[in-house]
């Protein structure tokens, strides 16, 4: 509506010129050097795992969109990077067939029957893994052991240093340098802090995140792991605090909106890790601390809601 040079109209007033395909774009670039890590770590069938995992993902959205008759939005790419995420979040090891069965959980179950993207309560690739660790949990604790080189086909098992940590056998430990390359267990994803933090520093520069969630994420863990007498750098560079602080935390639909949100989720989503790795059933807790502090999401929001000035 027009009034002489005054223009009134309903927000948005600006147009950043960010749409959800591009910001989804940037994260699958970002994830590309630990994609890259795991391949070289942990064989072709990292790689593999990786793919079946996307295909499966856009598969199960393009399918749940016709059966609903809902306009499809596969374009958008977030079906892309929840089948990176969730496969980042599994042992290379894992059959097949369940990591599609992770994807349906993560895609119609989490993200689809919710709404689609935007109407997400939990994070997709979160509840996916969730799912496959509570049904599958032998499969999802064998771990290949570091075997550098995309060809090798070696799918020896062997402990995760947190599993090490939790028996207590601190012999048996990589060094940090180890930790920081990847050269241990883990998820296919998740063992490269120095891929992870190069993905991580490309997100802050491109501004498709914000610095509060990763920084008060783990610097929340490495305190309570000083306050413990643990190795505040070895529970950081361990299992998926670089991961799930930079690329699953930080999720738009399952985060907090305001800035003292997001420190308030940060602190409960690092404390809650350290608190299942040190007191918990299992070695880690990234995935369990942030699925619960995605529930509390809209609670933050409205507690720390900005106030209208001048309005009773």
């Amino acid at each position: 509506m027009r009034y002489g040079n005054l223009i009134i109209a309903h927000s948005p007033h600006i147009d950043a010129g960010i749409t959800t395909q591009k910001i989804m774009g940037h994260v699958i670039i970002a994830l590309l050097p630990a994609l890259v890590v795991s391949g070289f770590i942990f064989g072709m069938r990292a790689i593999l795992l990786t793919l079946v995992c996307i295909v499966f993902c856009i598969l199960f959205e393009s399918l749940f969109l016709r059966v609903t008759g809902r306009q499809d939005s596969i374009n958008d790419l977030s079906a892309v990077v929840t089948g990176m995420l969730l496969s980042f979040n599994l042992p290379s090891s894992l059959p097949f067939w369940q990591a599609i069965i992770g994807c349906f959980f993560a895609i119609v179950v989490a993200k689809q029957i919710f709404g689609g993207i935007g109407n997400n309560f939990v994070n997709p690739a979160i509840l996916g893994r969730v799912v496959l660790l509570i049904s599958f949990p032998s499969t999802m604790t064998s771990w290949p052991l570091p075997k550098t080189g995309f060809l090798h086909s070696d799918m020896a098992t062997g402990a995760t240093p947190l599993y090490e940590l939790s028996k207590g056998n601190l012999e048996n430990l990589p060094n940090f340098s180890e930790m920081f390359i990847g050269l241990h267990g883990g998820s296919l994803g998740e063992t490269g802090a120095l891929a992870i933090l190069l993905g991580g520093g490309f997100l802050l520069f491109t501004r498709i995140i914000t610095p509060q969630i990763p920084l008060v994420f783990l610097g929340t863990m490495g305190l309570v792991a000083i306050v413990f007498g643990q190795n505040p750098l070895f529970h950081i560079l361990a299992g998926g605090a670089m991961l799930g602080a930079f690329f699953m935390a930080t999720d738009y639909t399952t985060a907090p909106l305001t800035s003292k949100g997001k420190i308030i989720f940060a602190i409960g989503c690092g404390f809650l890790t350290m608190m299942i790795r040190l007191f918990g059933a299992y070695p880690e807790g990234v995935s369990f601390a942030i699925l619960f502090m995605n529930i509390l999401t809209p609670h933050i929001n409205r507690l720390t809601e900005h106030k209208v000035e001048g309005v009773a």
